[in-house]
């Protein structure tokens, strides 16, 4: 690969990661939407109250040292040659960051 070619490709890089930085978070509306995700869809492997199930538990304890960036890409990227799937056609970056935040100070119970 020429150089000139490797700097525009770090440049498209640079500037894709800086896009995905400065996506909004989502609004209350979407954060409910989250919530009610997470607890149905994710909470089906790692159990209702997401304290373990086929996959493992997502409390707070488990996920606090865990780097958030690591969180976001299993969130959003899935895990290869494990059960668990990428959500990135049903999430963008923004509502993984989000789901990864939460996760790692307790993830909110549904609002009745």
């Amino acid at each position: 690969m020429k150089p000139a070619s490797v700097a525009c490709w770090l440049s498209a890089l640079a500037l894709a990661a800086a896009a995905a930085q400065a996506e909004p978070a989502p609004d209350a509306a979407r954060q409910r939407e989250l919530v009610r995700l997470v607890r149905q869809d994710c909470g089906s492997c790692h159990g209702m109250r997401l304290t373990g199930g086929l996959g493992p538990a997502l409390d707070a304890q488990r996920l606090a040292d865990w780097p958030l960036d690591s969180l976001v890409a299993t969130i959003y990227k899935g895990r290869p040659g494990t059960p668990m799937p990428g959500w990135s056609a049903l999430l963008s970056e923004a509502d993984a960051t989000w789901i990864a935040q939460q996760l790692r100070q307790g993830f909110p119970s549904e609002a009745r």
